[in-house]
């Protein structure tokens, strides 16, 4: 420590003000790593459709060679379906699915089945035995279903003629079941 008093303060002086530079550089390093954190929690959180929502567009080719996209469905009602044949509520709900579509292709509704199988061999035996009459792609590695923000299975959209999602179900539904025939009826118009 030096002797004079006024080489004493101006140390002290500049201890003062390095401990300030100090404060204000930690601050900004906290503030820093505090919008980092933020972005990278936030490039995490995948998008969830719902109703009313604007469904994302996608494009697929369908197993009989036709490629699709959610556009091109414009003017009618989308099903989109997202399953997997080692789903079992999803293996369930296809039989009513397919009579559902039988029930309402001349309405202008369209059933659009996306399998995440990854197992090709699997999807196929499976659709050789069901012999669906509605419209079946695959999408391995899930990508479409991640842009609706579906994880689990089934999950379906009923998307209406200018693109929005009119209604989000969740887990397998029993598409003969007289109350969400009424409620696809009252989007077509026709109750």
């Amino acid at each position: 420590m030096p002797r004079d008093p006024a080489q004493a303060r101006s140390v002290k002086a500049k201890e003062a003000s390095n401990g300030k530079m100090a404060r204000w550089l930690n601050a900004g390093v906290a503030v820093c790593l505090a919008l980092l954190a933020y972005g990278v929690i936030s490039s995490f959180r995948e998008p969830v459709v719902g109703v009313n929502d604007t469904a994302p567009d996608f494009q697929l080719t369908t197993d009989n060679g036709r490629v699709v996209s959610r556009s091109d469905f414009g003017g009618r009602l989308l099903v989109l379906n997202f399953w997997a044949t080692w789903c079992p509520p999803c293996i369930e709900e296809i039989p009513s699915l397919d009579q559902f579509q039988k029930s309402f292709a001349s309405s202008g509704v369209v059933v659009l089945a996306v399998s995440v199988d990854r197992n090709t061999q699997a999807y196929r035996q499976f659709l050789d035995r069901a012999r669906v009459s509605f419209l079946t792609a695959r999408d391995p590695e899930a990508r479409i279903s991640a842009r609706y923000g579906t994880f689990k299975y089934p999950e379906t959209y009923l998307i209406d003629r200018r693109g929005k999602v009119v209604e989000k179900i969740i887990g397998a539904a029993d598409w003969n079941d007289p109350a969400l025939l009424n409620r696809v009826r009252n989007l077509l118009g026709e109750s």
